[in-house]
C-alpha cells in the first residue's frame, strides 16, 4: 500500500493549505502549513491539525508517491517520488513557556536546500554524553581499549564487541585483521552464516583493521590472487547490504571507529523521538522496500511484465498514483536508451518493445 504526500487548500488566511501524509485510509501525520513548499522562505511553521479544530480542505493540490520516511532525532525526514523538490522534513521541537508552567510545540518544515544554505549551529544529530557500557567476547586474545567505558568481559552471541543497551544488546561489531579476513575466503559459506547472523541485530558491522588497497596488493596476497579477493570482498557486500563494512586502515583506527559508532547509536536510542514524530513513524509501520520507488516500479513492469505493444493508457491504468510526469519520464528515458520506440501518433498511438 502506497504512502502518499497530499497537499490540498483550505480556506484559512494564516494557514492556507493542509499537508497529510496517509496510508491507504491510516493518516500517519497532518499539518496545517503557510505555504505549498518552503522554496526561498526557507522555512514554513506548521500547526498540528486536531480533529473537529479545523475547516475542511476545499482542493486538492497535488498528491505524491513517498519513497522514504525516517527519524534522525527530532526530524521526520521525508523522500517523495519526484525529480525535484523531493526532500524535505519536518523538525518537532517542545518548548517552554517563559512567563508561566507548562510548554507547547513548534513545528517547522525544511528542504534540503534549506538546511545547506542556512548551516544550523548543531551539524550532527548524535553527541553522546555518559558512559557506554561495553561487552568484550571472552575469546578476544587481544582486546580493543575502550577509556571512559564501563568495559566486561562475556560470552557475545556473535561478533566480539557489543554496546549494551537497557534490555538487550544495541550493536555489534566484529573485527578482522587482514589475515584473519583471507582465512574467512577459504570458508566462505559458513563465514556468510555468521555475518547473516550478525546483521539480525539493527546496527553492525565489520571492521577491518587493513585497507581495501591492501586486497588488491599482488605482494601481501600469499594464496589468493587479487582479482579473487576483490571478488570476495564484492560479494560480502552484496549477500549482507544491511551490514557496514569498513576498511579502517589499522588497530588503532579500527578501535577508534568502532567507539564513535558504539557513542552514536548510544545517542540515537537515548534521544527519544518527539512524540509526533513516534506516533507518525508507528503507524506507518517502517520504510518501504529501498526499490526506488514508483519510477523502478514503472520500468520493472514495462521491461518484465506488460505485452510487447503497449499503450499509455495501460500504464495509467497499472499505476494509478503514479505522477503523469514519472510516467513519462520512465517512457522517454527508455525510448532514448533504444528499448521502446514509439508507434503512430495521435489517438492511435503507442509503444513497441524491441527485441
Amino acid at each position: 500500500m502506497p504512502t502518499l504526500f497530499i497537499l490540498e487548500q483550505v480556506n484559512n488566511q494564516k494557514f492556507p493549505f493542509r499537508l497529510t501524509i496517509s496510508q491507504g485510509e491510516k493518516l500517519l501525520l497532518a499539518l496545517r502549513v503557510q505555504d505549498k513548499w518552503p522554496g526561498q522562505k526557507g522555512n514554513i511553521f506548521c500547526l498540528r491539525e486536531e480533529a473537529g479544530e479545523w475547516e475542511p480542505p476545499e482542493t486538492e493540490i497535488e498528491r505524491v508517491p513517498v519513497v522514504s520516511l525516517k527519524r534522525y532525532g527530532r526530524r521526520l525526514a521525508i523522500v517523495l517520488d519526484r525529480p525535484k523538490n523531493k526532500r524535505c522534513d519536518f523538525l518537532f521541537l517542545t518548548k517552554q513557556y517563559k512567563n508561566r508552567d507548562g510548554a507547547y510545540e513548534q513545528i517547522f518544515w525544511r528542504t534540503q536546500k534549506a538546511l545547506t544554505q542556512n548551516r544550523p549551529k548543531v551539524k550532527l544529530s548524535t553527541y553522546h554524553s555518559g558512559e557506554l557500557n561495553i561487552i568484550i567476547d571472552s575469546g578476544e586474545r587481544y582486546p580493543w581499549r575502550f577509556p571512559d567505558c564501563a568495559v566486561a568481559k562475556s560470552q557475545l552471541p556473535v561478533g566480539d564487541y557489543a554496546l549494551a543497551g537497557k534490555h538487550a544488546l544495541s550493536a555489534i561489531v566484529e573485527r578482522k585483521t587482514f589475515e584473519n579476513l583471507l582465512a574467512e575466503f577459504a570458508r566462505m559459506p559458513s563465514f556468510h552464516q555468521q555475518l547473516g547472523e550478525l546483521t539480525a541485530y539493527r546496527h553492525s558491522a565489520l571492521v577491518v583493521e587493513a585497507k581495501y588497497s591492501d586486497f588488491l596488493n599482488p605482494d601481501k596476497l600469499k594464496y589468493y590472487p587479487p582479482a579473487f579477493t576483490v571478488k570476495a570482498l564484492a560479494e560480502l557486500h552484496a549477500f549482507h547490504p544491511g551490514l557496514s563494512i569498513v576498511f579502517a586502515g589499522n588497530r588503532k583506527l579500527a578501535n577508534e571507529w568502532t567507539l564513535r559508532f558504539f557513542a552514536a547509536v548510544s545517542a540515537h536510542e537515548l534521544d527519544a523521538p518527539h512524540d509526533k514524530v513516534a506516533e507518525a513513524l508507528v503507524r506507518y509501520g517502517g520504510p518501504p522496500p529501498a526499490d526506488g520507488g514508483v519510477y523502478l516500479e514503472i520500468r520493472r513492469r514495462i521491461l518484465g511484465e506488460f505485452p510487447s505493444r503497449f499503450t499509455v493508457a495501460i500504464v495509467r491504468e497499472a499505476f494509478p498514483n503514479a505522477p503523469e510526469h514519472t510516467i513519462r519520464r520512465v517512457l522517454n528515458e527508455l525510448r532514448k536508451a533504444g528499448v521502446i520506440t514509439a508507434q503512430r501518433r495521435g489517438k492511435g498511438s503507442f509503444w513497441e518493445k524491441r527485441s
